[in-house]
């Protein structure tokens, strides 16, 4: 910066001061680019190693989507579609969630999507306790640098491991939660609706209310889950 580029600045600051701003809040770099971070996170874990579910992995999944979204969706955990892709959701299970997003006035580019465990556990068996707590920073990380609205949980195994309560999915139902202070909604797996069509209504009803929520700016009624 020359002698008046400096002036010039000054007189800048003094300007806003007499206006009565005395205090300027800048956003870093990191802030601005979360999309870059996330790419550069995703890079930097994937060769993991951290629980034994390192040792059938063919691509580490870390997630997908609007790196800005208001809306985060965490499943339980990738299968073998994700597995063999590196991508969240691809399979039939991803597919039914790309449609009723789209039911709903969504697209997956405007949301991400992500899981509790970013490997896929052999024979799709429910992630164990020390493997979704070595993931979890990672997904806590991911949510600090996305700053969503409102997260969506994908299932019991995601409920439980996130909310700390052991509850079934129907009792997870209809109550919004807090998740890093972030309004937290529980629904159904799309894999359950596939297994059994009878979830499919209840699952309507869940994200008429999702899409309520974020397309409204009104604060919903939580409990603090964590």
């Amino acid at each position: 910066m020359n002698k008046n580029q400096l002036g010039s600045t000054v007189q800048y600051l003094e300007y806003l001061k007499l206006s009565g701003i005395d205090d300027l809040f800048l956003r870093s770099r990191e802030e601005n680019n979360s999309e870059l971070n996330l790419e550069t996170l995703q890079r930097k874990y994937s060769q993991c190693k951290k629980c034994d579910l390192a040792e059938n992995r063919i691509k580490f999944v870390y997630g997908e989507g609007n790196s800005h979204a208001r809306l985060v969706f965490i499943g339980e955990a990738p299968g073998a579609d994700e597995n063999r892709s590196g991508k969240p959701f691809v399979g039939k299970a991803g597919q039914l969630l790309t449609r009723i997003l789209q039911a709903i006035g969504l697209t997956r580019e405007e949301v991400y999507i992500t899981n509790v465990v970013k490997c896929r556990p052999p024979n799709n068996r429910d992630p164990h306790t020390t493997e979704i707590e070595s993931c979890r920073p990672y997904l806590d990380e991911q949510l600090k640098l996305i700053r969503p609205d409102l997260i969506v949980l994908l299932g019991r195994v995601a409920a439980v491991s996130l909310l700390d309560m052991k509850l079934s999915l129907a009792k997870f139902r209809g109550t919004t939660y807090l998740y890093n202070n972030i309004p937290t909604i529980v629904t159904y797996h799309p894999s359950a609706l596939l297994r059994n069509p009878v979830y499919k209504r209840p699952t309507w009803e869940d994200f008429k209310k999702i899409r309520r929520e974020y397309f409204s700016d009104n604060e919903p009624e939580v409990i603090d889950g964590n």
